[in-house]
């Protein structure tokens, strides 16, 4: 058995009271929206679609500099941040397309999303059966029907605490829900002290590798599994890759063990644990989220649209950014980000 130390720095806190702390709160001023409103000027002169953007033919000459203080409160700080103050009700939606990937060129280097290539994915309520269109057929062993990750993201249900395959995810809100939706954060290592301390033989187990699906993602992914642990630290830097959707999806595959008792233990103590210690955070239109998936979880509550309102619906533009400043991963890590050099491209969906 490991000896395990409690996690130290800014990225270890507690939901109750960092919520009000104002580090991870930034805003635009006059300034960056002129200049956000001149790089899409820009783009339009030139003829540029959205997904050929970089950070050259989308210039930010002071707002990358701010861009690049929340970088580094990402990697460095409390592992997340909210920027506000974009007014976007006068932005149609190939400019907020085009904006929001530009600004993100200057976070990282957008990822693929899935293995046909998507590099922004819209956060929606699809109100249909996802899996089914997208050709995925889950189930489990007794045949019942699996709903993927993508389909339970593109649904008004809520999600789980998880991470995503990624260094940075990005949110911009494009339009909100009639009511719920709140998107929940917690601080991973936090969450491992919590376990350390209480169970310290539980985290050995998450220190140990789970079978995980590709569901979906990858070509084939139904069929595909691979082990990773959900704790890992490497040179002194913490990181975890978890969601509960995956290791369930792998579990009902032919030739995959049953998760142990310990597995299931300390999962669901990993998930009451995040829930004791995240705190809720409700995006308006215009802000926009960024969480290190290293040292975060994030949660969605359940949303509803008023079909009965002539609005759009709740909608969230995403980015998956590696980042420049990533930190190093276990050697084990690789199976899933590629890559786990520190300062190095990783992460996202092989292309098909």
């Amino acid at each position: 058995m490991t000896a395990h130390s409690p996690l130290k720095g800014p990225s270890v806190w507690l939901g109750n009271e960092i919520e009000n702390d104002p580090r991870w709160r930034y805003h635009l001023s006059g300034s960056h929206i002129a200049e956000i409103d001149a790089a899409l000027a820009g783009v339009r002169q030139a003829g540029l679609a959205w997904y050929d953007l970089t950070i050259h033919s989308f210039p930010l000459p002071n707002l990358k500099d701010l861009l690049a203080d929340i970088g580094q409160e990402l990697e460095q700080g409390v592992g997340f941040a909210l920027l506000r103050g974009l007014p976007i009700e006068r932005y149609d939606e190939a400019q907020r397309r085009a904006l929001w990937y530009g600004m993100g060129c200057h976070l990282g280097q957008p990822v693929h999303q899935d293995c046909h290539g998507l590099l922004m994915r819209d956060i929606t309520d699809a109100q249909q059966d996802t899996d089914s269109v997208f050709g995925h057929h889950l189930q489990t062993r007794d045949g019942q029907a699996f709903a993927s990750s993508k389909a339970r993201t593109l649904s008004n249900g809520p999600l789980r605490f998880h991470t995503d395959r990624t260094d940075v995810v990005a949110l911009l809100c494009a339009a909100t829900s009639s009511s719920g939706g709140a998107s929940r954060i917690a601080s991973s290592p936090a969450v491992h002290n919590q376990i350390l301390a209480e169970r310290p033989d539980l985290l050995e187990v998450l220190f140990a590798p789970y079978q995980r699906s590709r569901l979906g993602e990858e070509i084939g992914g139904e069929n595909m599994t691979y082990p990773l642990p959900v704790f890992g630290i490497q040179d002194g830097y913490f990181t975890s890759h978890y969601s509960r959707t995956y290791i369930e999806a792998a579990e009902e595959m032919d030739g995959v063990a049953k998760l142990t008792i310990e597995q299931v233990e300390a999962i669901e103590m990993l998930h009451d644990a995040a829930d004791a210690l995240c705190f809720g955070m409700q995006l308006e239109a215009g802000d926009m989220q960024f969480l290190n998936s290293h040292v975060t979880y994030h949660a969605r509550d359940a949303f509803e649209d008023n079909p009965g309102q002539n609005a759009p619906g709740r909608c969230l533009h995403r980015l998956w950014l590696t980042t420049p400043n990533n930190r190093p991963l276990p050697e084990d890590h690789k199976i899933l980000w590629r890559s786990v050099k520190a300062g190095t491209p990783r992460g996202g969906i092989t292309l098909k």
